[in-house]
């Protein structure tokens, strides 16, 4: 009799502990896949921030090229950014094209954290970075 005891307490710690595993998945699932949407969104900004730097070290020595340094500084941007969708990538250039004046790049790509079909958060991710021309 304490035998049958024992095994039907054990079956009664496995079916609590599958209990528990089945009322804390989602939550674990919900908080990984949020995980991933943050990651994916970082790894945006790590985009358009290193294509901005890009895009204004070309500006630094381009002053050569006049009215075209514009073009091309917006051309290093979007080959920096080559992994992003090119359409809702935004370029500002600003500059004098005049030697020791600043040279302004500015990216926006928009964003949205979105958790099992639900947006959480949405925007635009913006980085500007100012080189001098030489």
């Amino acid at each position: 009799m304490e035998m049958f005891r024992k095994l039907f307490r054990q079956d009664r710690e496995k079916g609590q502990a599958l209990t528990e595993f089945a009322l804390v998945l989602p939550v674990l699932a919900l908080l990984l896949f949020a995980i991933l949407q943050l990651g994916v969104v970082f790894h945006q900004y790590v985009n358009i921030t290193d294509a901005a730097r890009a895009g204004a070290r070309q500006g630094a020595v381009s002053r050569h090229l006049g009215t075209d340094a514009a073009t091309a500084v917006e051309d290093r941007v979007r080959e920096s950014a080559g992994d992003l969708d090119q359409s809702k990538l935004g370029v500002t250039v600003s500059s004098t094209w005049q030697q020791g004046e600043d040279v302004t790049v500015t990216t926006t790509y928009p964003y949205d954290i979105d958790v099992l079909g639900v947006v959480v958060k949405s925007g635009n991710l913006t980085s500007t970075t100012t080189e001098r021309v030489e």
